[in-house]
C-alpha cells in the first residue's frame, strides 16, 4: 500500500493547485484523477472557450474592419479549424499541468478514487484492476459538471450540454440556450457572431440575473444589436427532437410558444461530482449536494478536506484555487487567513464583457448603507473610442460615510482584465478618494474606474 502525507482527489484548478502547494511545502503528495489533468477548467471549461470566444471575436474584428479603414473581402469563417484551434490550445494546457506535476515530484495516480471505512482511498483503474493508498490527509477536489432539468434530458447531439457546445462537428444555423448565466452568454455571443441565429430562454426577469441590473440591461441592449432573440420571464417545458431539428415548447408570459431550431444547449449551472466517492463510508457530511467544511476546508472527518465546486461559494476555477491553497497552508502548519467569498471577482467573456465584485447596488441598500455611487461611460472614454468599444460602463458603489468601496460592476472590452484592481483595492481597504487620487495612465480602458469614483463624489472630469 502506497503512503503520502497528502492525496488529492481531482486534478482540476483546485486539485492541481492544492497539489503544487502541498509539495512546495514539502508534503509527499500523490494526485488522482480519472480524466485529464487540469480537470474541467483547462480541458473543457475557462481555456477551450475562451479560445473559441477569441475566433469570435478575430471574425467580428474582421467583419467590422471597414470602420478603421481597412477592407477584408470575402472573410468567412471556418468553424471546424476553430473548434480544432480551441483543443489545441486545451491539449497544451494540459501538458503544462503534466510538466508541473513532473516539476513538483507530484505521483500521478490515473483512475477513479473512492474513499474507505477506515479513510484510505481505494482507486480503480480503467482496465479494472484496484489499489489501496493512504495518507495522513486527504483533499476531495472533484468539481462539478453541466446541471440536467429533468423535463430537457441532454441527448449529446440535439440537447446539448457545455461540452458538446465546444465541439460540434458543423455550426448549427440556429440555437436556443437555456439560461443566461456566464456559459449560456458566452456561447450565445460565440454562436451568433458565427452567424448562428440564437435565442435566449430565461428563467429570471433579467439575463445574467446575478450581475448589477444595469449591466444586465447593457448587455440585453447590446445582445439584441447583434441580432440574438431574449425571452426572459420564460422558461423551456419541452423539447420534441423526434424530427430534423427541435421543436422546443416555451412558457413566456405572453403564453406559450413553439420555437424551432438545429440544437438546444443547456446551459442551467452546474452541480456538484459527490457521487461514488465513498462519502457515505467514511461517514462525510453533506446538505444539499455539497460537502459540509469549516472555514479551512476540513470535513467532519478528520484527515478529509474538500475544496471547490463540492463546498459552499462560488463555482469558479479561481475560487477552488484560493480554497486549495488555503487547506493546504493549514494542514502544514501556517496560519491562512479564510477566504473572504465577498471579494471574488466574477467575469463573463461574451461581447461586451462583464466583470464585477463586491455587493451590487440592491445588495447594498438592503444591507443598510447610504452610497455614493459613481458611473462611467466608454462612450466618453478615448481609449475606448479610439479601439471602437464605446459599449459599456463602469459602476462604482461606495458607503457614503466611511468611503468603503462596497462593490464594482464593469462591462465593456477587457473589463476582465481591469477588475483586479478593483479587488486589490478591497483587500487594502482603500476609500474612495484614494481611488479618485491614484493616478490612472491615459489613455487607457481603466481610467474609467478613476473617473467613476470622481463621479460618486462629484468631481468627475471627463463628464
Amino acid at each position: 500500500m502506497a503512503s503520502y502525507d497528502l492525496i488529492v482527489i481531482g486534478a482540476g484548478p483546485g486539485g492541481y493547485v492544492a497539489a503544487i502547494r502541498g509539495a512546495q511545502l514539502g508534503l509527499k503528495t500523490a494526485i488522482i484523477e480519472k480524466a485529464e489533468l487540469g480537470g474541467v477548467c483547462l480541458n473543457w471549461g475557462c481555456i477551450p472557450t475562451k479560445a473559441l470566444l477569441k475566433s469570435a471575436q478575430v471574425f467580428e474584428y474582421i467583419h467590422h474592419a471597414k470602420d478603421y479603414g481597412i477592407e477584408v473581402p470575402n472573410a468567412k469563417a471556418d468553424f471546424p479549424a476553430i473548434v480544432k484551434r480551441s483543443r489545441e490550445v486545451a491539449s497544451g494546457m494540459s501538458k503544462g499541468i503534466q510538466f508541473l506535476m513532473r516539476k513538483n515530484k507530484i505521483e500521478v495516480i490515473e483512475g477513479s478514487a473512492k474513499l474507505t471505512k477506515d479513510k484510505k482511498v481505494e482507486v480503480t483503474s480503467k482496465d479494472g484492476s484496484k489499489t489501496t493508498h493512504e495518507a495522513k490527509h486527504t483533499i476531495l477536489a472533484t468539481g462539478g459538471r453541466a446541471r440536467a432539468l429533468p423535463n430537457v434530458p441532454i441527448d449529446g447531439k440535439k440537447v446539448i450540454g457545455y461540452r458538446e457546445a465546444m465541439t460540434l462537428p458543423v455550426q448549427p444555423k440556429s440555437m436556443i440556450v437555456m439560461g443566461s448565466g456566464a456559459i449560456g452568454v458566452e456561447f450565445s455571443y460565440f454562436y451568433a457572431t458565427l452567424g448562428t441565429k440564437v435565442t435566449i430562454v430565461e428563467f429570471m426577469p433579467r439575463i445574467v440575473p446575478v450581475e448589477d441590473e444595469e449591466v444586465s440591461k447593457q448587455l440585453e441592449k447590446s445582445f439584441k444589436k447583434a441580432g440574438i432573440d431574449i425571452l426572459t420571464n420564460s422558461s423551456v417545458e419541452s423539447v420534441d427532437s423526434s424530427g430534423q431539428g427541435c421543436k422546443v415548447k416555451v412558457k413566456t408570459p405572453d403564453g406559450e410558444k413553439i420555437l424551432e431550431a438545429d440544437i438546444v444547449l443547456s446551459a442551467v449551472g452546474v452541480m456538484a461530482n459527490i457521487e461514488g466517492l465513498g462519502l457515505e463510508e467514511a461517514g462525510v457530511a453533506t446538505d444539499k449536494g455539497k460537502v459540509l467544511v469549516d472555514d479551512f476546508y476540513k470535513t467532519n472527518i478528520p484527515g478529509i478536506y474538500a475544496i471547490g465546486d463540492i463546498v459552499k461559494g462560488q463555482a469558479l476555477a479561481h475560487v477552488a484555487s484560493a480554497e486549495g491553497i488555503i487547506c493546504v497552508e493549514k494542514i502544514a502548519g501556517h496560519h491562512p487567513e479564510p477566504l473572504n467569498y465577498g471579494n471574488i471577482p466574477g467575469c463573463t467573456y461574451c461581447s461586451p464583457e462583464i466583470a464585477s465584485v463586491g455587493m451590487t447596488e440592491k445588495q447594498a441598500k438592503e444591507a443598510g448603507y447610504e452610497l455614493k455611487i459613481g458611473r462611467f461611460p466608454f462612450s466618453a472614454s478615448g481609449k475606448a473610442s479610439a479601439a471602437g468599444a464605446k459599449d459599456g460602463f463602469v459602476k462604482i458603489i461606495f458607503d457614503a460615510k466611511y468611503g468603503e468601496l462596497l462593490g464594482c460592476h464593469m462591462i465593456g472590452a477587457n473589463v476582465t482584465e481591469m477588475i483586479a484592481e478593483i479587488v486589490v483595492a478591497r483587500k487594502l481597504e482603500t476609500t474612495g478618494h484614494e481611488m479618485i487620487k491614484a493616478v490612472h495612465p491615459h489613455p487607457t480602458m481603466s481610467e474609467a474606474i478613476m473617473e467613476a469614483s470622481a463621479d460618486a463624489y462629484g468631481e468627475v472630469i471627463h463628464l
